[in-house]
């Protein structure tokens, strides 16, 4: 009987059997340099799920301001939170970590292969989902790395992923991964970090804060759902952990633009809890799942030099999970359901 699976003397040659999983961060600069940092920052403000502004408005103001003011001042501050050793942003670093433990923590499904990509700057989605194919994955699960959904970061990674898709004849299968914001495992992990992190402290803070990257007010009035999850993530750990509305607040922070974001906002809270006499805070940002400029620099730093200048004695900035045995526990639950049925 022939061999419907035999190939013919003169095919290509041609790898396939394999599952690929993907983790997606937002993106990092190449360098702290004006070149790279305007090279990054025009493909993440020229993305129409971040500035949804019209683009005759948005473009003379995007090419003839933001990106000949912005730069230099990103660039600054991405400096004083570089990871000198590997020069390289602390994204970039964390994201090739969980990659390379997912990697390990998945080492008896020999099938599997792990790889990490940026939405935004390299290594991009194209090049690996292609790196990924070649190696035989016909089925990918790509995880956009944000626990809250938002069409702003969940949705563009899936947009891109797909976008790979149009320009392949023959497309691997392709999953994505659903927002995980009020799983058990993601809510404890948080939960875990925040006591750990408060039990190498010799002092207790009066308020924490989980503070949220923003987005615009009009996002969610169109019917986006990232402030909801946000506010179930913020009220299971709260409950998780036994705390007040009052111990535990919810602020967004990172807003960019005229127009209204969502609030509370981090800076204008955390400015008014000083000046109100609370002495003692916290600060964690439950939507990042690595450190990175938004949480070293804004939070780690700015936010903290705000509280000290506005009457407050103690700061603390609780770190993301990044590659911590919590925090990939979290990931690694997340893709084993995700594969199921692949492996």
């Amino acid at each position: 009987m022939q061999d419907l699976a035999a190939k013919p003397a003169n095919h290509p040659p041609v790898k396939s059997g394999k599952v690929g999983v993907l983790l997606v961060n937002l993106g990092t600069p190449d360098g702290t340099d004006y070149t790279s940092m305007r090279r990054y920052l025009k493909e993440f403000l020229m993305d129409r799920r971040v500035i949804e502004w019209s683009r005759l408005a948005w473009y003379p103001i995007l090419f003839g301001i933001v990106l000949n003011t912005r730069p230099g001042k990103v660039g600054k501050a991405y400096e004083t939170i570089w990871n000198k050793e590997k020069n390289e942003s602390f994204l970039r670093t964390y994201t090739r970590s969980q990659a390379e433990l997912m990697a390990k923590a998945l080492a008896e499904h020999s099938e599997v292969v792990v790889d990490w990509a940026m939405r935004y700057g390299q290594p991009s989605i194209a090049s690996r989902m292609d790196f990924l194919q070649k190696q035989g994955c016909d089925r990918i699960l790509v995880f956009p790395l944000y626990p809250q959904y938002a069409a702003a970061t969940t949705a563009t990674v899936n947009d891109k992923a797909f976008e790979t898709l149009l320009k392949l004849r023959w497309q691997p299968a392709l999953r994505t991964v659903p927002p995980y914001h009020d799983d058990p495992a993601y809510i404890d992990a948080l939960a875990v970090s925040i006591e750990k992190h408060l039990a190498t402290l010799d002092w207790e803070p009066e308020r924490v804060l989980t503070s949220f990257h923003g987005i615009p007010q009009s996002y969610f009035d169109k019917g986006d759902p990232y402030y909801c999850q946000c506010q179930k993530t913020a009220r299971l750990l709260r409950e998780r952990l036994g705390w007040s509305e009052e111990k535990l607040m919810i602020t967004f922070q990172s807003r960019f633009g005229p127009e209204e974001w969502l609030q509370p906002y981090t800076d204008k809270t955390v400015e008014k809890l000083a000046q109100d006499g609370i002495k003692r805070i916290a600060v964690l940002n439950p939507g990042f799942v690595s450190d990175c400029l938004e949480t070293l620099e804004e939070i780690a730093e700015q936010a903290a030099e705000s509280f000290h200048h506005n009457g407050g004695e103690k700061f603390t900035h609780i770190p993301c999970l990044n590659d911590s045995p919590e925090g990939m526990a979290v990931l690694e639950k997340v893709v084993r359901r995700e594969l199921g049925g692949w492996i």
